[in-house]
C-alpha cells in the first residue's frame, strides 16, 4: 500500500510501526458552528482509509479532536452572552449530527482540548527544562524556533526565510518574543477568557500545543499517520512537529496526508471557500437539500489530493451516480428473495471471476495513495456486470456473489446500499390509506386520482404482491 508522505513529497510504502495497526490523528473541527462543506471533506476522506484498512484487517486506533477553546468560540460567547463551553458543547453534539448523516464512524477517541490541560502544562515544562521553550515577562510561554534544527522539514521552508518574513509582520503583544518566528505554546487571559492556572500566568493553551498533547496521550509518542486540510501544513502541523519531537525526542509522526481544498464554482468563476469570504456552505443547509450520502459520495469521486469544485451540477451528478449504485444493489436483493437455490452454473463462475479481477482493480487503487475515484469506477463496473448477468433464472450462489462485493466494497467507501427508510408526512400515509380504500370498494376513478395527486407531489406508487410499495420520483 503506497500513501503519498506530505514530509517526502513522494509516495511511500506504508509500514506501520507495529505490525497489524494503525495509529492515526485526524486534526478536528474547531466547534463555533455548524460545520461547512470544507471541514466535511477531511472527515470523509480520512474516515474512508481508516475503513480501507480496517478492511484489509488492521486494529485502527483513530483519534479526532475537537478544538473547544479558541478565539472564535469565546467571540461567539460573548455575543450570545454565554460561557464559551456552552458554545463548544453544543457544536460538538450538531458536528456529531452531521458527522452521523454523513455516515462518518466516531473516532476511537474524541478528546477535548479543556479537558487535556494538565498534559499541555506538562509538556510545556518540559520544553522549557529541555531549552525549547521560554517564558515572557508577561506569563507569555513561546517555543524556540531556533532550538530545533529542522523547523520547517514538513513545508519545506527554509528557518531563514520563514524568519524575515516573520519580520515584515509586526505583531502587537509580542514584544516578549527571542525571535519573530517563535511561536506561543502558553499565553496570559483577556478580560472574560476562560482561563486556566499555571507558573507562568492564568491563561490558555496555544492551539499547536493542544495536538501534540491529544496526539502523544491517545496514541503515544510516535504514531504512524497524522492527517489534515492542506491548509494546516504550515504553521500548524509544523509546529507541532517541532513540539513534539523537542519533547519527546523520537520522531513524531512517520506519514503526513493532507486533503486539497474544497472550491467553490459560481457560474464557471472558481474560488476557495471560506468562511472569510462568505460563501461556504454547511453540512446541514446541504442536507435540507440532499441526503449526505449524496455529499460523501461526491467527496469521494475525487483524488483527495485533488482541488474539488462544489457546484450544484456536480452534486446533482453524484446524486445520480449514487442512484445508480442504490438501485443495482436494491435490485440484487429482490432477485435474492425469488431465486432458486442453486450454485453456479458454468457461464455464472466465468461471470464471478470477472467480477473477482474488478474486486481487484477496485483495492489496487485504494492501495495506490487511496485513488477513491478509480475504486468508485471498479464499483460502476460491477454495477455493469450485476445489472446485465444477474435475472430471474440466476442462481442464489452467484446473486448473493454479486451483492457481497458490492455491499462490501461500498461500505469501505462509507456507502450504504439501503435507501434511507423515508418518513412520510401524516398527509401522504392518509392518501395512500385512502387510495387502498378506494381500490377496494372497486372505485378505481378514485383510486387513480388520488395516486395522480400524489404523482404530482413527487411520490409513485408500486402496487406488488406484497402491497403497495411507494419511492420519490
Amino acid at each position: 500500500m503506497k500513501i503519498f508522505n506530505t514530509l517526502s513529497r513522494r509516495k511511500e510504502e506504508f509500514v506501520p510501526l507495529e505490525p497489524g495497526k494503525v495509529k492515526m490523528y485526524v486534526c478536528g473541527p474547531t466547534v463555533y458552528n455548524f460545520i461547512h462543506i470544507g471541514n466535511a471533506r477531511p472527515m470523509i476522506v480520512f474516515d474512508t482509509v481508516r475503513r480501507y484498512f480496517e478492511y484489509k484487517g488492521y486494529e485502527v486506533n483513530y483519534v479526532s479532536n475537537f478544538t473547544d477553546v479558541d478565539d472564535k468560540i469565546i467571540k461567539k460567547a460573548i455575543e450570545e452572552g454565554v460561557e464559551s463551553e456552552v458554545i463548544s458543547r453544543r457544536y460538538i453534539e450538531e458536528c456529531k449530527k452531521d458527522m452521523a448523516g454523513m455516515n462518518v464512524k466516531p473516532a476511537t477517541t474524541h478528546p477535548q482540548a479543556t479537558l487535556e490541560i494538565a498534559g499541555m502544562l506538562e509538556m510545556i515544562r518540559t520544553l522549557i527544562e529541555k531549552g525549547h521553550a521560554y517564558a515572557a515577562a508577561d506569563g507569555t510561554v513561546y517555543f524556540r524556533t531556533g532550538s530545533f534544527k529542522n523547523y520547517g522539514k514538513l513545508s519545506h521552508k527554509n528557518l531563514d526565510e520563514l524568519q524575515s518574513g516573520f519580520r515584515e509582520i509586526k505583531v502587537t503583544g509580542e514584544e516578549g518574543k527571542e525571535n519573530p518566528s517563535d511561536f506561543v505554546l502558553w499565553k496570559p487571559k483577556k478580560e472574560g477568557e476562560p482561563y486556566w492556572d499555571s507558573e507562568w500566568c492564568q491563561g490558555r493553551p496555544g492551539w499547536h500545543i493542544e495536538c501534540s498533547v491529544m496526539a502523544k496521550k491517545y496514541l503515544g509518542d510516535q504514531i504512524d499517520i497524522h492527517a489534515g486540510g492542506e491548509d494546516l501544513i504550515f504553521p500548524h502541523h509544523e509546529n507541532e512537529i517541532a513540539q513534539s519531537e523537542a519533547a519527546n525526542g523520537k520522531p513524531f509522526a512517520t506519514y503526513w496526508m493532507h486533503n486539497a481544498f474544497l472550491n467553490i464554482d459560481n457560474n464557471g468563476h472558481v474560488q476557495k471557500m471560506s468562511k472569510s469570504l462568505g460563501n461556504f456552505f454547511t453540512v446541514r443547509e446541504i442536507s435540507e437539500k440532499y441526503d449526505l450520502q449524496v455529499l460523501r459520495f461526491f467527496m469521494l469521486s475525487a483524488h483527495y489530493r485533488s482541488p474539488l469544485n462544489f457546484s450544484a451540477d456536480l452534486i446533482e451528478a453524484s446524486k445520480n451516480g449514487l442512484e445508480r449504485i442504490l438501485t443495482a444493489a436494491e435490485r440484487l436483493r429482490e432477485a435474492a428473495k425469488t431465486c432458486k437455490e442453486a450454485g453456479m452454473s458454468a457461464e455464472e463462475e466465468k461471470n464471478a471471476a470477472e467480477a473477482r479481477k474488478l474486486v481487484d482493480k477496485y483495492e489496487g487503487a485504494m492501495e495506490d495513495d487511496f485513488n477513491t475515484a478509480d475504486a468508485i469506477a471498479a464499483v460502476f463496473e460491477l454495477v455493469k456486470l450485476g445489472n446485465s448477468t444477474v435475472s430471474p433464472e440466476s442462481s442464489s450462489a452467484y446473486i448473493e456473489c454479486i451483492r457481497n462485493f458490492l455491499e462490501q466494497l461500498c461500505d469501505v467507501l462509507g456507502i450504504l446500499t439501503e435507501r434511507k427508510a423515508e418518513q412520510l408526512d401524516g398527509e401522504i400515509e392518509e392518501m395512500i390509506e385512502a387510495r387502498q380504500q378506494a381500490r377496494k370498494a372497486k372505485n378505481f376513478a378514485l383510486a387513480d386520482e388520488i395516486r395522480g395527486k400524489l404523482l404530482a407531489m413527487g411520490i409513485v406508487l408500486e402496487d406488488t404482491r406484497e402491497g403497495v410499495k411507494w419511492k420519490r420520483a
